[in-house]
C-alpha cells in the first residue's frame, strides 16, 4: 500500500507546478523499464528467482505511477489556470501511463516460463530490450523539458529543442520495430526446437517489449500536440 505521505507529497509538488508530477510519472515508467531490462537479462541467464523478485519490484513502482496519475487527473479537474489545454495534457498522460503498465505485463510473463531457445534469439532479446530502454530514456529526457518550457514561457528555441527530441524518440521507436520483426522471424524459424508453446510465449514477450517503445513514441507525439496547441 502507498502511504498517505506519498500522496500528500505528490499533491504538494503539483501545487508548485502542474508539469513536475508529469515528469515524476514519466520517471516511474523509466524505472519500471530499467528493472525490466535487469529482469530480461536474468531471464535469458536462467535466473528465475531474480526474475520473480524484479517482477514484484516493478509491481510496486507501477502502483506508485498510478497514484501520481490519479493525483494529476483529480487535480486537473479543479485547476483553473494551465499553460496548455487540459484535454491535451490528459491525452498525453494516457500513453505515458501505458509505459509502466506494459513493463509490468512483460515482467509477469517473464515469470511464467523459462527461456528456451538458441543464442541468436537470446541475443535478439537483449538487443531489443536495450534499444527499448534507450527509447524510453530518450522519452524521459523529452518530458523533463516540460518544466523548462514553462519557466521560459515556451520560448521558440526551447520549443524547437523539445520537438527535436520528439523526432529522436520516433526514430528510435522505428529501430525497435525493425529489431522486433527480425526477432519474431528468428523465433518462428526455430519452432521445431522451441515448440508451439515456446514460440507463443517468446513472440508475446517480443510484442510486449515492442509495445513499450510504441507507447513512448505515442506519448511523445501527444506531447508535441500539447506544445503546439498551447
Amino acid at each position: 500500500m502507498i502511504k498517505k505521505e506519498y500522496i500528500r507529497s505528490v499533491l504538494n509538488i503539483f501545487a508548485s507546478s502542474p508539469f513536475k508530477p508529469l515528469v515524476m510519472h514519466a520517471n516511474k515508467g523509466g524505472d519500471c523499464v530499467r528493472k525490466l531490462n535487469e529482469s530480461l537479462i536474468a531471464y535469458c541467464d536462467g535466473n528465475m528467482g531474480i526474475v520473480e523478485e524484479l517482477s514484484n519490484q516493478i509491481d510496486v513502482i507501477e502502483h506508485e505511477a498510478d497514484v501520481i496519475k490519479q493525483t494529476i487527473r483529480s487535480e486537473l479537474s479543479s485547476s483553473i489556470m494551465l499553460p496548455v489545454h487540459a484535454d491535451d495534457l490528459l491525452n498525453f498522460l494516457k500513453p505515458q501511463d501505458s509505459i509502466s503498465d506494459d513493463a509490468q505485463e512483460v515482467a509477469f510473463w517473464l515469470t511464467v516460463r523459462k527461456f528456451e531457445g538458441p543464442d541468436e534469439i537470446r541475443e535478439g532479446f537483449i538487443e531489443l530490450m536495450a534499444k527499448t530502454l534507450e527509447t524510453v530514456e530518450m522519452y524521459e529526457d523529452l518530458v523533463s523539458t516540460l518544466s523548462e518550457l514553462l519557466e521560459t514561457s515556451f520560448s521558440k528555441r526551447d520549443v524547437e529543442e523539445t520537438l527535436h527530441l520528439v523526432v529522436k524518440v520516433e526514430e528510435m521507436e522505428h529501430q525497435v520495430d525493425i529489431i522486433e520483426k527480425d526477432l519474431v522471424k528468428q523465433i518462428f524459424r526455430n519452432e521445431d526446437t522451441i515448440g508451439a508453446v515456446g514460440v507463443y510465449h517468446l513472440a508475446r514477450l517480443v510484442r510486449g517489449i515492442g509495445d513499450i517503445a510504441d507507447k513512448s513514441e505515442h506519448a511523445a507525439d501527444r506531447l508535441r500536440t500539447m506544445v503546439l496547441r498551447r
